[in-house]
């Protein structure tokens, strides 16, 4: 690392720092930070008080199609479009300020975390390269995350158009158990 800033080291770090806490998988912080793995691992270790989780990360844009899954990634993609559209920031700081964005919302209407930091990065990612597009719903006019060159001309989200089995994991049923015993 000869001639490396110490000035950008120390900015790589507090990004490291920050996306640990915010729950960055090891991948992201490789990405986007200058650090080396050993000093990722150690920052790592020293935030979360425990080592990072192993294990690649799942390489599919699927995962963004399910109807859960989708109204989410669309909802942060909306928080990036306009911190992109009203900011100067960098992309990585605009991942950031988006991401937030989402977590308090979600946590405002007691929502689940249904994307995690690392999930939203790599969204972005996959538009970047052109693997995901937005489309626009002929019911709500809404934008939502669709595959790219999917034809969209009729397309109807997941809220417009709920499926069948939507809210019913265990997870909702627990939910409703506790809040009839309420």
């Amino acid at each position: 690392m000869a001639g490396r800033s110490v000035v950008q080291d120390a900015i790589d770090t507090q990004r490291a720092m920050e996306m640990v806490r915010m729950g960055a998988r090891m991948q992201m912080l490789e990405a986007e930070t200058g650090l080396s793995r050993e000093r990722l691992l150690k920052l790592y270790k020293e935030v979360r008080g425990e080592s990072p989780p192993k294990g690649m990360l799942p390489f599919s844009a699927d995962w963004f199609m399910s109807w859960q899954h989708n109204i989410h990634a669309s909802l942060f993609l909306c928080y990036f479009d306009f911190v992109s559209e009203k900011s100067e920031f960098d992309r990585l700081e605009r991942i950031l300020a988006a991401y937030r964005m989402y977590t308090q919302h979600c946590d405002e209407y007691e929502m689940e975390h249904v994307l995690s930091l690392t999930r939203a990065w790599t969204l972005i990612r996959y538009f970047d390269a052109d693997m995901l597009q937005r489309a626009t719903c002929t019911r709500c006019g809404g934008h939502f995350v669709a595959h790219a060159y999917d034809p969209t001309h009729d397309y109807v989200c997941g809220l417009c158009n709920v499926p069948s089995r939507a809210g019913k994991t265990r997870r909702a049923a627990a939910a409703a158990e506790e809040t009839v015993a309420a």
